[in-house]
């Protein structure tokens, strides 16, 4: 025991290391914007956060489950098997923003906008 305390003696006190906090959190804002034009102009757009939902979308909820279950590609979307009248007025539909950190930029062209709401569940639907 002795020469265990004569060599602590002799080092002398080890210091404590520094504590480690890990990484800064990063944020992971989940906004993007929706919004569809039509060839002959008509255009709508609106705003939509997730965690917590919200902005301009009228059902919020349900829009930011419809992203997480598909990662923001609303390509992934099973299409409902509703009916469409086979009129052709095309609609671009568009998302853009972030979500869980990165850049997202969807855009696909429908025949009008039934087949677009059809393909893409309740993001389209304001």
């Amino acid at each position: 025991m002795l020469p265990l305390l004569l060599a602590a003696a002799l080092i002398g006190p080890v210091p404590d290391p520094p504590p480690t906090y890990g990484a800064p959190p990063r944020p992971t804002t989940n906004e993007v914007t929706l919004s569809y034009q039509a060839a002959a102009g008509f255009a709508m757009a609106v705003k939509l956060t997730c965690d917590p939902p919200g902005g301009g979308h009228p059902q919020p909820v349900q829009a930011c489950a419809t992203l997480d279950e598909v990662d923001a590609d609303p390509g992934r979307i099973k299409r409902a098997s509703t009916a469409c009248v086979l009129l052709y007025q095309p609609v671009t539909a568009t998302v853009t923003g972030t979500w869980e950190g990165r850049t997202v930029n969807w855009t696909h062209r429908f025949g009008n906008t039934c087949d677009m709401r059809r393909a893409t569940g309740v993001l389209f639907r304001f």
